[in-house]
C-alpha cells in the first residue's frame, strides 16, 4: 500500500478495521477505505490520496439515496417538497452529526498542520468523510451497500416535516424559484487558503444565470451562503 505521508501501518490497519466495523462492510479494496478517511493535510493536498475525489462522488450518491427513499416512502407528496426534503437531509449538519454518532472522528487521518489547529475544521472534515465513505462503499460493494449505509445513518431524518425548515436558505431559494418554473444550480468556483483550513467559494445560478456568490469552510456552507446572498438579491428586487 503506497501512502508515503503515513508510516504507522498498524495504526492504518486499525483505522480501516474501525471503518469496516462502523459501516458493517469488509472492504475488498482496503485502499478505498484508507483514502476515504485521509484528510488533505495528511498527504499535502494530493486529491488522489486524500478523500477529496471520493467526497465529490459521494455527494451525488448521498443525494440520490435520500431522494430515492423520499420518493418511495412518500408517494403522495409533490416534487417541490421532495426537493426541499432532500436538500434539508443532505446538509452538512446532519452528515457531520451522523459521523460523530458513528465514531468516525476517531478514524480520520490528519496531517501535523491540522492536528496543531485543534478542532478547527473538524465539522467540515466529518461531512466530507461521510460522503467519501459513501463513495468508497459504492465503488467496493455497489449501490445497495452504499444506500444501506446512507439510510442507516439518515433514514430517520427523511420526512416531510424537515422540508418546512425555514432556516435553510437553499430550500427557501429552491421553493421561490420553482414557484416560477425556474431552476437553481450551484458550482464551487475556487478553493482558497491552506489544505488544512480551506475556504470554498460557491456560485449560485438561477435559470443558468449566476446571481450570487458565497464563501464557507465547506462546500455546503459556501452553497448555503450563496443561497442566502441570492435570496437577499431576489428580495431586494421584489
Amino acid at each position: 500500500m503506497t501512502h508515503d505521508a503515513l508510516k504507522n501501518i498498524k495504526d492504518l490497519e486499525h483505522r480501516i478495521s474501525r471503518v469496516e466495523t462502523i459501516t458493517s462492510h469488509v472492504f475488498e479494496d482496503k485502499s478505498l477505505a484508507l483514502q476515504a478517511i485521509t484528510h488533505p493535510s495528511a498527504v499535502e493536498g494530493d486529491s488522489h490520496l486524500s478523500y477529496e475525489r471520493l467526497e465529490f462522488l459521494g455527494d451525488s450518491i448521498v443525494g440520490f439515496a435520500v431522494g430515492l427513499e423520499g420518493y418511495r416512502r412518500f408517494p403522495d407528496i409533490d416534487e417541490g417538497i421532495l426537493t426541499k426534503m432532500r436538500i434539508a437531509v443532505v446538509n452538512g449538519n446532519f452528515l457531520s452529526e451522523s459521523a460523530v454518532e458513528k465514531g468516525l472522528q476517531d478514524c480520520v487521518i490528519f496531517g501535523t498542520s491540522e492536528l496543531s489547529a485543534g478542532s478547527r475544521g473538524m465539522h467540515s472534515a466529518l461531512e466530507d468523510v461521510f460522503e467519501a465513505i459513501t463513495a468508497a462503499l459504492f465503488l467496493d460493494g455497489g449501490m445497495a451497500v452504499a444506500t444501506a449505509w446512507v439510510l442507516g445513518c439518515l433514514g430517520d431524518c427523511i420526512n416531510p416535516e424537515i422540508a418546512a425548515d425555514k432556516s435553510n436558505p437553499k430550500s427557501l431559494l429552491q421553493e421561490k424559484v420553482q414557484a416560477d418554473g425556474g431552476s437553481v444550480s450551484y458550482d464551487i468556483v475556487s478553493v482558497q487558503g491552506p489544505s488544512h483550513s480551506p475556504s470554498f467559494v460557491a456560485e449560485v445560478s438561477v435559470n443558468e444565470v449566476v446571481i450570487a456568490q458565497g464563501v464557507g469552510a465547506s462546500k455546503k456552507a459556501a452553497e448555503k451562503a450563496a443561497a442566502q446572498a441570492a435570496l437577499d438579491e431576489v428580495n431586494r428586487g421584489a
